[in-house]
């Protein structure tokens, strides 16, 4: 059984921002607690950092897959209530940990002035290597590095007040998707039809299995029991850093 939190997250908060390495990292791990928010009535917004243009499992050409894989986010995220996607358009597969990715993160930090971040761990995952993808671990620690000390320092990356009028903000929770020390989850049973709305959108990443849905479910049939929750309960794990 994993340790209970010493800090509890906040019941509620106005705005979300998940940012994400590709075009459907979200809805894998976290469309179900995604859509709990926003049938909450939090506004969400999604940032992801490339358009996946290194994915897929068929004969799509190239230059075609990021046009298909940002419609298909799009898509994805209206299945669970966000309409606000934003793409950065870094190259898939090639995310570094830079200065510019740094600050095109806190830019949207400071655009969105979200309670909460979402995004990926920075840490791997050695009992479950596909979701340490080199990218996913690049786009946690930059997003942690714009929440903390960039986002909130106006005189970090001073071009983002001086030129664009962003004030300094500070993001009071980071929660960590794929994360080896997860200690929260989310019960999001009743969210599991709009989760694989979600992840169904994504036809060119998930088209070639024929049981994405069994196999999406007992991902998180499994996390709940870890969790000790009743059973037949779904559910979505994170590690939850308080970060103000």
């Amino acid at each position: 059984m994993t340790p209970p939190l010493t800090r509890i997250p906040a019941e509620h908060v106005e705005r979300v921002l998940c940012v994400l390495a590709h075009p459907d990292d979200v809805d894998f791990g976290s469309a179900g607690t995604v859509a709990t928010w926003t049938t909450g009535g939090t506004e969400v917004t999604y940032c992801i950092l490339t358009d996946g243009d290194a994915g897929g499992f068929d004969e799509t050409p190239r230059e075609q897959m990021p046009i298909l894989r940002r419609a298909e986010q799009q898509a994805a995220a209206s299945a669970v209530g966000v309409s606000d996607v934003r793409f950065l358009g870094y190259p898939d597969g090639r995310l570094e940990l830079t200065l510019d990715l740094r600050r095109d993160i806190s830019r949207v930090i400071r655009q969105v002035r979200p309670q909460r971040v979402l995004t990926t761990s920075p840490e791997r995952f050695w009992d479950r290597i596909g979701a340490s993808h080199p990218d996913h671990m690049t786009t946690g620690e930059a997003t942690l590095r714009a929440v903390y000390p960039d986002a909130r320092n106006p005189f970090a990356f001073p071009e983002l007040l001086t030129d664009e009028g962003l004030e300094a903000w500070t993001v009071s929770e980071v929660w960590l998707a794929a994360s080896p020390r997860a200690d929260h989850t989310v019960d999001v049973t009743d969210m599991l039809d709009r989760k694989l709305a979600a992840l169904r959108s994504h036809v060119t990443q998930v088209g070639h299995m024929p049981d994405l849905d069994g196999l999406v479910t007992d991902w998180m049939a499994q996390t709940a029991q870890r969790f000790g929750l009743p059973g037949g309960r779904l559910a979505e794990a994170f590690h939850v850093v308080h970060t103000a």
